[in-house]
């Protein structure tokens, strides 16, 4: 069982950045593929960017080039850094774990935090 808590949502001015953080509790942290997810109110829940145990990375076409992924196993921790942040990155991110799976298919993760809300204003 893994417990995932998002932190380091907020209100940001188009072009800002932020860091989101996820830390993980539980066994084998090392050994999971982490993504994260976001979901723009009235829409699906979309792949943002995910990374594997051996730092590979994936990114959404939207957010490539701005956005980048990192994990410290030593903390269970994994980061989204968003750069030249847009209001329409606004949405309510979550981070999410899987052991095996498509990266980009919500159903093959098994554990989700609670979501941090991101707010980008123009």
């Amino acid at each position: 069982q893994m417990q995932l808590v998002e932190t380091g949502g907020g209100l940001v001015q188009a072009g800002g950045s932020l860091r989101l953080s996820c830390a993980a509790s539980g066994p084998g942290f090392y050994t999971y593929t982490m993504g994260w997810f976001r979901q723009a109110p009235g829409k699906e829940r979309e792949f943002v960017s995910a990374i594997n145990r051996d730092y590979i990375t994936q990114f959404a076409d939207s957010v490539k080039g701005r956005f980048t992924i990192s994990r410290d196993n030593a903390e269970n921790t994994v980061y989204l850094q968003m750069n030249a942040l847009k209001p329409e990155d606004t949405a309510v991110y979550y981070c999410a774990a899987q052991y095996h799976g498509t990266w980009s298919r919500a159903r093959d993760y098994a554990y989700w935090g609670q979501g941090t809300q991101v707010t980008v204003s123009s």
